[in-house]
């Protein structure tokens, strides 16, 4: 019997649907709203697709790589992303994670990546996965508390 990863992640995906939900209405304006200088919800929110790029595509390797470019979206000489941006950044980040996770069966959580020159630790699938969803998770409630802090709806969770 074939059992992927996706059955135990499936959470991720109504976290992610909740977050695109909550960016996609934004303003330029929204967007730059923020709890301490230098991170707004929209440099975030690129932090969140920059994050997912490094560790599922840079890291290891997967999705296309049109990708590529959103490693560094989240640099503080970046331009301001729009909401469509960052949304299209989620939902293709998405796509990988979501592709990925489809793909892998819990004995591909054992598998270990070697050290890199810009990861000097060696790093299990299983570690880099709960890395990256608790990277979303943290960085969402940070979203959410800066946009109720401004009368906003917060992202929803279930």
């Amino acid at each position: 019997m074939y059992l992927s990863l996706a059955t135990f992640y499936q959470g991720w995906g109504s976290h992610q649907k909740h977050l695109v939900q909550a960016l996609a209405p934004l303003t330029s304006e929204e967007l730059a709203y923020s709890a301490i200088p230098g991170w707004s919800v929209g440099r975030i929110a690129a932090h969140i697709i920059a994050a997912r790029v490094w560790w599922f595509h840079v890291r290891m390797g997967e999705g296309s790589m049109e990708l590529a470019a959103m490693e560094h979206w989240d640099g503080a000489a970046q331009p301001a992303r729009r909401a469509e941006e960052l949304v299209s950044g989620l939902d293709l980040t998405w796509h990988m994670l979501e592709s990925a996770l489809a793909r892998w069966t819990p004995a591909d959580l054992e598998y270990v990546f070697p050290t890199r020159s810009d990861d000097p630790t060696e790093r299990t699938r299983q570690w880099i996965i709960w890395h990256t969803l608790e990277h979303d998770i943290h960085h969402t409630g940070e979203l959410s508390c800066i946009l109720g802090m401004n009368g906003l709806p917060s992202v929803e969770l279930e």
